[in-house]
């Protein structure tokens, strides 16, 4: 590992004025490319001191053993060589989209004698039209085959069309319609290109003159009794509006854009695009990137369009490209954009309207694949299995943690704190062991004590269960040797009698994890062990996995693991958070929407929801305002006697609900609460999806 200050830079070396820069490592290889508006601002970043930078800048600075950058004179220029050097140099701490050349285009040849149409993939060429991308050949094929009705044009391979020119004999195509066979001069090579210009025409969206000039055809054969003739072109007006149908109209007045979506997390980035043509969406494709770098969304869409349009020029490039976020600066990346196509293109955020609609279509499609592709790779065996390999060994474990807990505290400015507990098996959800907390001892923003609190009721039901049946059947907290699988299904868990439901699945605590993850850093994670401490368990780990830096913490420790970028622990462990998260927040709003829907407070007449919530702020629960003094509701902003009197009586009328209580036990439901049909049946959710109140709810 190199120290960066020995390859700094010395003190006015680097020029104040746009230009691209690259890191190299020992081996001369380059490892990041990158632009700046002022060289000097910006490596300075890169050599102050370690301890402040971003984990994944940090091991990109001490794998490099040297630093060179190229003077420029506009940030255009800086724009287009970083583009040039990354395609080069193809670095490993920047950002690349994978399967970007994997897409398959319908390719007119149009440099070529009697132009042929075609599916093409990988680098486009220069004199050939394409259309797309697709997401599939065969959906190329399908349109092909439709419009091959009404635009005969070649389609066969240079060794076919030779062949048949030497034989003067036309392949099957030529027999059936589908082909005007200028390989046997059925149609001159001026009249096959005006044939193919035509299926151009159609294919960038000008459809509905082809239309209107059929159905003229066609109804002057009815009236001239050429009834084939007419049949035959109406089944050719069926086979254009069919492949129109395969593009449904999306914009209107026949717009030309690229929508461009992205879905991402902390360690994953997914990107979407949409492209319209004609008002019509022409195709689709997607790319999925590792974030090797600390990087912005407008940075991700920046990359995006280094990627989309470096190699395009002219119509390729549309009129207008819509964006979730702006690159900062933007106007050199527009400017850049105006010069491909050699016209100006707006690069812009939509707002409202249709384009706003089906850039939320856009997002959706972005961060499903997102959640396909963790999915995927959440599945695989192999990869569960290295995963909990990798955190056994970053934290020092005997042995793969096969149950971990994860917990996470939310609540809204102070109100209505919860907590939730998710469980994770041999690497998978398990949701049936799900649970909800509600913090009860106090209200504000106290993360801390509150997850003390819940540690600690959660562990002490697992140590009231433990005593109420006994020990384990040795006598330590070991797995039973004669279960083959005892996680892959509860009622096989190795507990001793007594420790079980009626069904055969273990009580409500009665299963301890080998890891407990804790949504937090320091403070959390101290916190935590403290509760455990207290309880005298010494057999569970306890770690934290703060967020913004995606940095492991342990109890005691100074200084956090940080797992490598591409560990597959680190994805197991955010996976957790993320869902731990997840499953609180939506709890908290669950509980805040049904305590101001069905509050008794409903029914009073000339309450407004502004002063029912300054009454349950006040008080801290209808059930503590029903127990107040007129002279103390009095109190609260807002309130006169006439409505505190109001109030008073209306609280007085309404009867509380009963208690919940657990049928199986007799036991009142007020510490927690199971989520189970919830949790079974629901869909699944993003992992690190934002949330909707960020500053505010958590």
């Amino acid at each position: 590992m190199a120290d960066p200050s020995s390859y700094r830079p010395k003190p006015g070396q680097i020029p104040d004025s746009p230009g691209v820069y690259r890191f190299r490592d020992e081996h001369r290889r380059v490892i990041y490319v990158g632009k700046a508006k002022s060289l000097r601002q910006r490596l300075a970043n890169y050599f102050q001191d370690l301890a402040g930078l971003h984990p994944r800048t940090r091991t990109m600075v001490t794998t490099a053993a040297s630093v060179e950058w190229t003077v420029v004179s506009t940030e255009v220029e800086a724009l287009q060589l970083e583009y040039s050097w990354i395609k080069e140099y193809d670095p490993r701490f920047n950002v690349k989209y994978r399967d970007d050349k994997s897409y398959p285009y319908l390719a007119v040849t149009m440099n070529e004698e009697y132009p042929r149409v075609q599916v093409m993939r990988g680098h486009k060429k220069k004199g050939v039209r394409y259309f797309g991308p697709y997401a599939h050949a065969w959906a190329i094929r399908d349109t092909v085959d439709l419009l091959l009705r009404v635009f005969p044009v070649r389609t066969c391979s240079a060794g076919v069309f030779k062949n048949a020119r030497r034989t003067g004999r036309p392949c099957l195509l030529g027999y059936i319609g589908k082909c005007s066979a200028p390989c046997v001069d059925r149609v001159s090579a001026e009249e096959h290109r005006e044939l193919t210009d035509e299926f151009c025409d159609f294919m960038t969206g000008r459809t509905g003159t082809y239309l209107r000039r059929l159905e003229k055809q066609m109804m002057e054969a009815a009236d001239e009794m050429e009834y084939e003739r007419a049949a035959r072109l109406r089944d050719d007006i069926e086979a254009l509006k069919k492949a129109m149908e395969k593009n449904a109209v999306v914009l209107a007045d026949a717009t030309d854009a690229d929508l461009i979506a992205v879905a991402e997390d902390e360690l994953e980035a997914a990107v979407q695009i949409f492209h319209v043509r004609g008002g019509r969406v022409r195709g689709q494709r997607g790319w999925v990137t590792d974030k090797v770098e600390e990087i912005t969304t407008g940075a991700l869409v920046e990359h995006a369009l280094q990627q989309l349009y470096g190699e395009e020029t002219g119509d390729a490039v549309p009129k207008e490209v819509l964006v979730p976020a702006l690159p900062d600066p933007v106007e050199p990346v527009q400017e850049w954009l105006s010069g491909r196509r050699g016209a100006n293109v707006s690069l812009r955020i939509p707002q409202r309207g249709d384009k706003r609609a089906l850039m939320e279509t856009v997002e959706r499609n972005a961060q499903q694949a997102l959640v396909l592709h963790k999915t995927k790779r959440a599945s695989d065996l192999t990869t569960r299995s290295r995963a909990l390999e990798e955190i056994a060994d970053a934290l020092d474990l005997d042995s793969a943690p096969l149950r971990i807990e994860c917990y996470d505290i939310s609540h809204l400015q102070g109100d209505d704190v919860v907590a939730s507990m998710v469980v994770f098996e041999d690497g998978l959800q398990r949701k049936s062991e799900y649970r909800r907390f509600q913090i009860k001892g106090f209200e504000g923003q106290d993360d801390v004590r509150s997850m003390h609190e819940v540690i600690t009721r959660r562990f002490k039901r697992y140590l009231a269960e433990k005593e109420r049946t006994g020990e384990w059947a040795d006598g330590e907290n070991t797995l039973d040797d004669t279960s083959s699988d005892p996680l892959t299904d509860s009622s096989s868990a190795p507990v001793a009698n007594g420790l079980k439901d009626d069904d055969g699945r273990p009580k409500r605590f009665a299963y301890p994890p080998q890891l407990v993850v804790v949504d937090g850093g320091q403070p959390q994670v101290a916190a935590a062990q403290r509760a455990l401490d207290d309880l005298g368990i010494d057999d569970i780990t306890v770690c934290g996995l703060a967020k913004r830096l995606e940095e492991v913490w342990l109890p005691g420790d100074d200084d956090p693991v940080v797992l490598p970028r591409t560990s597959e622990g680190l994805y197991l462990l955010q996976r957790v958070r993320d869902e731990a998260h997840r499953f609180a927040i939506t709890y908290q709003r669950t509980k805040r929407a049904k305590r101001f829907r069905s509050s008794p407070l409903d029914d009073v007449p000339g309450l407004g929801e502004t002063r029912k919530q300054a009454l349950i702020k006040h008080f801290g629960s209808v059930k503590k305002l029903r127990s107040a003094t007129i002279d103390q509701i009095c109190e609260v902003p807002g309130i006169g006697r006439k409505t505190a009197e109001t109030i008073a009586a209306a609280l007085a009328q309404a009867v509380p609900a009963a208690p919940a209580v657990n049928t199986a036990t007799g036991e009142i439901m007020e510490d927690e609460e199971s989520d189970t049909t919830a949790e079974t049946s629901g869909e699944p959710v993003s992992a690190g999806a934002p949330d909707e109140r960020r500053g505010q709810e958590r």
